[in-house]
């Protein structure tokens, strides 16, 4: 079956999202993951050993580069899902992904499809590969719209529904960005660092200049002494500037076209509520780990509720870091997959968890792949 069939089995058939012919030879990965961590077996779930467990990445935003995709495409299944998306989209994905513009492929609206995806066509290559990666997996986690991708794996978002979701998300969150000059800084401090206490006073400065309601705020944790924050153009030149003052190491705006996931994203709630309240969301086959308060999401309701927070919340990744790796000295750490484009969460990792990086493994979704070791 095609991974936009990636529906638990047990509710209802699942829908093929226009997959057809050799496709529907490949195994469902959701059947897989249900056979081997499903309800019926908890003891067996509970006795497999640590390092045998695997946990799975999906990377967000800002991890796309122009040629991905182009080592995925021998593997079953992908080029069915370009298909699907290029119906769900409307535009030719692919191409997109495979010959740039590099500056569309950049823009918001074509990048979280885009990088959604390719991760879910590098788990295609890791199955092929490596399918007992994919069987003895038990937690997952996604960096933002990676959250969909990890969802989706797990059995409880359908491919095409979900996809289509991600556009709806992006487009939203595009036009969002485009209503208000705003932006995201990231920033590495030291211990002393007090990033509230400099949010407040960058929107302080901001209220000077006759801004009503200013934001600045920390959008995401990502690793001890790392932080981004978000907000307000003049906000983030103002914590450039004084940079020495709040005891940052460096600053470093990044590439993105907004302050994402604080409350200028609100206009984009609604589109995003609406499309999931339409679409079918199941629990998931085995942990996900929500960007929101980094707990696992417990049904589907909380799955529904805790995507449309993610939006105007902080992105919680090193506490999530922290929830999945978390175990008693002696007990060994899982091999872990990130799949899909770049190294972010790999590098996160590291700085988050030694000892789990050293079991840390990236599947490539460039076309150098004959020279990887998977």
């Amino acid at each position: 079956q095609h991974l936009s069939s990636m529906r638990a089995p047990r509710s209802r058939a699942p829908r093929g999202g226009g997959s057809s012919g050799p496709a529907r030879r490949a195994v469902n990965l959701t059947e897989l993951l249900q056979s081997s961590v499903g309800d019926e077996e908890p003891a067996a779930r509970r006795r497999r050993p640590p390092q045998e467990g695997t946990v799975l990445l999906f990377p967000g935003q800002g991890s796309q580069f122009m040629g991905m995709g182009r080592g995925l495409l021998r593997y079953p299944n992908v080029r069915d899902m370009f298909r699907v998306a290029e119906k769900v989209l409307g535009y030719d994905l692919l191409s997109l992904c495979l010959q740039g513009p590099q500056a569309e492929l950049d823009r918001t609206l074509h990048c979280q499809p885009a990088v959604f995806l390719a991760s879910l066509a590098a788990v295609e290559k890791l199955h092929h590969h490596q399918p007992s990666v994919i069987e003895n997996c038990v937690a997952a986690a996604g960096f933002s719209v990676g959250e969909f991708a990890a969802l989706v794996f797990a059995g409880a978002l359908d491919y095409t529904e979900a996809l289509y979701a991600v556009k709806v998300r992006a487009e939203a969150m595009q036009k969002a960005s485009e209503a208000v000059p705003s932006g995201m800084l990231s920033v590495i401090g030291r211990r002393e660092s007090n990033y509230n206490f400099a949010c407040l006073e960058a929107r302080e400065h901001c209220k000077s200049l006759g801004i009503e309601n200013p934001v600045c705020e920390v959008s995401n944790y990502l690793f001890p002494d790392s932080r981004v924050i978000a907000g307000h153009l003049q906000a983030l030149e103002f914590l450039q500037e004084n940079s020495r003052k709040y005891y940052f190491k460096r600053t470093k705006m990044l590439p993105v076209s907004g302050a994402f996931h604080t409350r200028l994203m609100e206009p984009a709630t609604e589109p995003l509520a609406e499309v999931l309240k339409s679409i079918k969301i199941q629990k998931p086959f085995i942990c996900v780990y929500s960007n929101v308060d980094s707990k696992k999401y417990k049904h589907s309701k909380h799955i529904q509720h805790l995507l449309v927070k993610q939006l105007v919340s902080p992105v919680k990744w090193e506490q999530t870091m922290h929830t999945i790796y978390e175990r008693q000295q002696g007990v060994e750490f899982p091999y872990t997959y990130e799949v899909g484009p770049g190294k972010q969460l790999g590098a996160i990792l590291r700085n988050c968890n030694l000892k789990a990086w050293k079991l840390y493994k990236h599947i490539d979704v460039s076309e150098d792949e004959e020279a990887e070791e998977m």
